[in-house]
C-alpha cells in the first residue's frame, strides 16, 4: 500500500493512493469478501482508509506506524507498456514484516502483491489450509533478486507479470515459450499483461487473450 507519483501521455499527478495491496484488494471485493496485509505511515489519510473500508475490505491486517508510507514516483512510456523509475522511498515499508490476523490464517485464497520476495514467502508460509495462492513481481526482483524470487514462486499455483518481465525471468523472447518456461519454475497459470494490448492468460487447458476494454 503507497503514494504514487505518475506521469503519463494523458497527464500527471504528483501524489494518489497506490500500491499492488491497494489495486489487487479493490478488484477483488468486488467479488469476494476481501482481508489485506499491509503496513502505512502516520501520514496516511483517513479518507484513504474509509474509501477501503467502505468497499468491505478488512483491514483487521493494516498496520499504521510512525513514519511516512512508501511513496513510489515513475514516467510510463507512450505506449504504457514501459515505466520508468524516478523515485522509490521505502519509508515504514522498509521495516516491515507481515503479520497476519489469527482470523486470517485459514483463508484459502492468497494473493501476494508486488514486494521483496522473502516477504511473499514469509506471507505464504504463515497461511494454513490454502487452496490456491500466487502473486506478482517487477523487474527490480526478477534482475537483483533472481534465486529468492525463484524459490518463493517455486510453491505459486499462478503469477502476473508483464510481457518484458516474462522474457526477463524465462530468458526466451517468444511469449508462448517464455510461459512453458515460467511453469517449469512452479506456477501453472500465468497471466502476462501486454499494457494496451491487453493480457494473455496461459493454463494447462489452453491460452486465453484479453484485449482492452475502453
Amino acid at each position: 500500500m503507497a503514494y504514487d507519483g505518475v506521469e503519463t501521455p494523458h497527464g500527471r499527478v504528483d501524489r494518489m493512493l497506490g500500491g499492488a495491496c491497494t489495486y489487487i484488494s479493490l478488484a477483488s471485493s468486488y467479488f469476494a469478501k476481501t482481508k489485506i496485509v499491509a503496513v502505512v505511515g502516520d501520514d496516511f489519510a483517513k479518507e484513504d482508509e474509509q474509501f477501503l473500508a467502505g468497499r468491505g475490505i478488512d483491514l483487521e491486517g493494516l498496520e499504521h506506524v510512525p513514519g511516512k508510507t512508501f511513496f513510489w514516483a515513475g514516467v510510463y512510456s507512450a505506449d504504457m507498456n514501459d515505466r520508468t523509475t524516478l523515485r522509490t522511498d521505502l519509508n515504514v515499508f522498509a521495516d516491515f514484516h507481515p503479520k497476519l490476523p489469527a482470523s486470517y490464517l485459514q483463508t484459502p485464497y492468497l494473493i501476494l502483491g508486488n514486494i521483496q520476495p522473502s516477504l511473499q514467502r514469509n506471507v505464504r508460509e504463515q497461511m494454513n489450509g490454502l487452496r490456491l495462492a500466487g502473486g506478482d513481481t517487477m523487474n527490480y526482483w526478477i534482475n537483483d533478486y533472481r534465486a529468492e524470487l525463484l524459490e518463493t514462486i517455486r510453491r505459486w499455483d499462478f503469477l502476473l507479470i508483464n510481457d518484458a518481465e516474462a522474457r526477463m525471468l524465462s530468458g526466451e523472447n517468444n511469449l508462448k515459450r517464455a510461459a512453458a518456461k515460467i511453469f517449469q519454475m512452479g506456477p501453472q497459470t500465468l497471466v502476462i499483461k501486454r499494457g494496451e494490448y491487453g493480457a494473455i492468460l496461459f493454463a494447462p487447458t489452453g491460452i486465453s487473450s484479453c484485449p482492452v476494454i475502453c
